[in-house]
Order: C-alpha cells, then sequence, then structure tokens
C-alpha cells in the first residue's frame, strides 16, 4: 500500500506534510502578487502609463483563471505530484524572463505565463483535503490556506523591501530560485496521488459546465468571493499608489512596512475553518462579507497623510484581509465536503470565477484612481462587498 493510500485510508495528514503544503503554498501564490507594490516602479521602469499600470497585475490573475480552468482540472485525472512539479517548471521559466526584461511586451507576456504555472498551489489545496478526515478538513484545508494567505500577504512586503534594496528585477530572480528549490523537494518528497477515475481531458472540461449548473453552493461561494476578492485586488493595487503620492510621501521601504500589516488578516483563516467544522458556515460568511464592507468605509473618515490618517488605513487593510481570507476557507470547506471525484474541478472553478473578479478589480483600479481619485476606489470598493451581502440574504438557512 503507497504512503498516500495508506493515509487516505486512516483519514490522517501527519504535521509535517501539512506545513509542507502550507509553506508550498504560499511561495508558489506569492508569485500573483509580488508586482502588486511596485506597479508604479516597474510601470516607469517599461514605460507604461499609470492609467495602464493595472494590467501588471492583471495579466498574471488572468492567466491564473486560464490554469484554473485548464490545468487544476487535471488534478482529477492525472497525477498530482506530476502536475504540480511540471507547472513549477513553467512558472520558473517565466520568472527568469520576467527578471531579466527591461521591455514591456516579454515582461507581460511571461507574468501571463507565472500566473498560468501557479496554479500548482490549487491542486494542493485539495490534495490536502484528500487526506483529511471529514471532521478534520476545515481545520486542514484552513491551515494549508494560512500558508497560501501568509504567502499573499508576505509577498508585498516582501517585493517591496527586495526592490527597494537591489531594484525590481531582484524580486523575480529570487522567486525563480525558491520555485525551482521547492520542484526539487515537492518532486522528491511528496506522495503520489493517482486518481482512479480514467475520464479522458475533453470529457473532464465539458463535465465542468454541467458542474457549474448543478452545483448552486458552487455559483454561491464563488460569487460571494469573486466580490470580496475584487475588492482586495483594488485595494492593494491601488493603495500604493495613494502612499506614494504626496498626501503619505511613503517610500518603497514605507509602503512594505504598511503592506506587512496584512499579514495579521491571515489569522482568521483557521478561525473560519473551525467554524466550519462545528456547522457555522453561515453566520461566519455573513461576518466575514460585512468585515469587507466595513473595511472600505473607514478610510472615508479622514484622508490625510497624519497620524491617524496611516492608523485608519492600516486598521482597514487588516479588516479587509481578514475578510476575504476567513470567506475563502468558508467557501473552500464546503465545496471540499462535496463528492471527492470532482473537487479538483470544484476547486477550479470556484477559483477561477473569484479570480477573474480580482482581475476586474484590478484591472479598473489603476484607471479608476488615476480619473477619480482615491474616493473612487473606495465607492467601487464598497459596492462589491455589498451587492455579496445582497445576494447572501437570499440564501436559505
Amino acid at each position: 500500500m503507497t504512503a498516500i493510500s495508506k493515509q487516505t485510508t486512516e483519514n490522517h495528514i501527519p504535521t509535517w506534510l501539512t506545513i509542507l503544503l502550507a509553506t508550498a503554498c504560499g511561495i508558489i501564490v506569492a508569485n500573483l502578487y509580488y508586482a502588486q507594490p511596485l506597479v508604479g516602479v516597474i510601470s516607469s521602469s517599461l514605460g507604461l502609463s499609470e492609467s495602464t499600470s493595472g494590467f501588471i497585475v492583471t495579466l498574471t490573475q488572468i492567466g491564473y483563471v486560464v490554469g484554473l480552468l485548464f490545468i487544476v482540472p487535471m488534478g482529477d485525472i492525472v497525477e498530482n505530484r506530476r502536475l504540480v512539479v511540471v507547472s513549477l517548471l513553467v512558472t520558473w521559466i517565466a520568472l527568469a524572463i520576467t527578471a531579466v526584461s527591461k521591455q514591456a511586451v516579454p515582461f507581460l507576456a511571461a507574468s501571463f505565463v507565472i500566473g498560468l504555472g501557479s496554479v500548482a498551489a490549487q491542486v494542493l489545496v485539495p490534495f490536502a483535503s484528500y487526506l483529511a478526515s471529514e471532521s478534520s478538513r476545515g481545520r486542514v484545508v484552513g491551515n494549508v490556506m494560512s500558508g497560501l494567505l501568509l504567502g499573499i500577504m508576505l509577498s508585498r512586503p516582501l517585493s517591496s523591501l527586495v526592490a527597494d534594496f537591489f531594484g525590481w528585477h531582484a524580486v523575480f530572480a529570487l522567486s525563480a530560485i525558491a520555485i525551482i528549490v521547492l520542484a526539487i523537494v515537492l518532486a522528491k518528497v511528496l506522495p503520489a496521488r493517482k486518481p482512479s477515475t480514467d475520464t479522458r481531458y475533453t470529457a473532464l472540461l465539458g463535465s465542468m459546465w454541467h458542474l457549474l449548473r448543478t452545483t448552486p453552493i458552487l455559483r454561491r461561494r464563488a460569487a460571494y468571493h469573486a466580490c470580496v476578492f475584487a475588492t482586495f485586488s483594488l485595494f492593494w493595487t491601488t493603495v500604493p499608489l495613494l502612499l506614494s503620492s504626496s498626501i503619505f510621501n511613503f517610500s518603497q521601504r514605507d509602503i512594505a512596512l504598511f503592506a506587512l500589516v496584512g499579514v495579521a488578516g491571515a489569522l482568521a483563516a483557521p478561525v473560519a475553518g473551525r467554524l466550519a467544522d462545528r456547522g457555522w458556515t453561515r453566520p461566519a460568511t455573513g461576518i466575514a462579507l460585512a468585515t469587507v464592507a466595513i473595511s472600505m468605509v473607514l478610510p472615508f473618515i479622514l484622508r490625510s497623510g497624519s497620524p491617524l490618517g496611516v492608523a485608519i488605513l492600516v486598521v482597514s487593510a487588516i479588516l479587509l484581509d481578514a475578510g476575504v481570507s476567513a470567506n475563502l476557507v468558508l467557501g473552500q470547506r464546503a465545496l471540499f465536503s462535496l463528492s471527492p471525484e470532482i473537487r479538483s474541478r470544484l476547486n477550479g472553478l470556484f477559483m477561477a470565477i473569484f479570480f477573474f473578479g480580482g482581475a476586474v478589480g484590478s484591472a479598473i483600479g489603476g484607471w479608476t484612481y488615476a480619473s477619480g481619485g482615491w474616493s473612487a476606489v473606495l465607492w467601487i470598493g464598497m459596492a462589491f462587498p455589498i451587492a455579496a451581502l445582497l445576494y447572501f440574504a437570499t440564501e436559505k438557512k
């Protein structure tokens, strides 16, 4: 009996493997966000205008959505370890290209491929759910997602600090090194998991539309998170522009310290997982959505570069990241309670839909800030979670 089948039979996932999966997810998904606080610096270096700067992040997210729809579902039919390692090798090549890019076209093209390959993280998350028992699935998924969320949140201050000392190209060079090391480690120690189904790839893709039509919980949870993730991407794409403006006059290092506070929001992920295990998914979802809405209201209190104005922005960032983190885990916990045979497809659809929402948020971020200022960003950021709350109000108990 293989290690993976034995663990599945015993409904137990070793602590070391949980830590490895969480760390891997964090390292992988950080690639989607390294450019976020560097939008201004990279745009200036590559000759992009402020109104088109949002596409630096958007193309990576679009690549991620494509990967979620066409690569992640393969986790239901392809040996998972091989799928993860190959995806990481593709990501490594794209990162190497961005590390030496001096023109916009190769950088943006490689950014798309980085997003495409980074879906390896979303092959690993369902992998963890297979190893966990029903009673502990929320806790395990929450712990793995904590690593993923820490990767998202630490990526912003890390990239700002590295760029401040060594330039923005060094950010992608260091990430390329980290990814190739991770690929080697996972290839050697990750248990093999070969799905039992023999479904053809074309049939697999064809079944996804059917799953979307016949799985109400998928549509609902994806819609909730698409809204809050749009706000998340909108905020973190534009707040570096605000902080570097004459109002705050933050340096790249100051922006890094500001982004670091968002790490506290990741603490909401394991808490949300435990609440879901206790059957409190619905009230926890309402709280998470409301928290994101409140995070966009707070900056209206004081819009200045004073210490109080900075403090309000800090609280807003923590609440935003906490609400998004909690809602993500609650959504995945609900989906992973469904049939194991379709988990990769469900996760791919769920992530693709809400990352599309994130791509919309980051795409309109630069344009909104350039044309309407910070107030317009906040109004739009507030509209997304309010729409989610209105939809949530129609959910049956």
